[in-house]
């Protein structure tokens, strides 16, 4: 339980830090952004294991960067769906 908890506040921190990257407003909700960031962890970790940077010693930057590269991504196509979205429907 508390491992889901710290997955949720990590994608939080990586979207809200996307957030800050991207330029403009992102239109989306809180819990759109929890779950980019997410995904942007999720894919990050999954290409550092690829190209096998994942663990190194230290701090692991290549990993980290990737993380928030894939959440600034992510937080981006989110937007502009959402904004697709809402404009659908007015």
């Amino acid at each position: 339980m508390f491992q889901l908890l710290w997955i949720l506040i990590v994608g939080l921190i990586l979207g809200a830090l996307a957030r800050l990257i991207l330029s403009g407003k992102q239109n989306i909700p809180i819990w759109l952004t929890m779950i980019a960031g997410v995904g942007g962890a999720w894919l990050g970790n999954a290409v550092s294991g690829w190209i096998h940077v994942r663990h190194t010693g230290g701090v692991d930057w290549i990993r980290h960067a990737l993380q928030l590269g894939f959440a600034v991504a992510l937080v981006a196509l989110a937007s502009a769906m959402w904004a697709g979205r809402s404009s659908a429907r007015h």
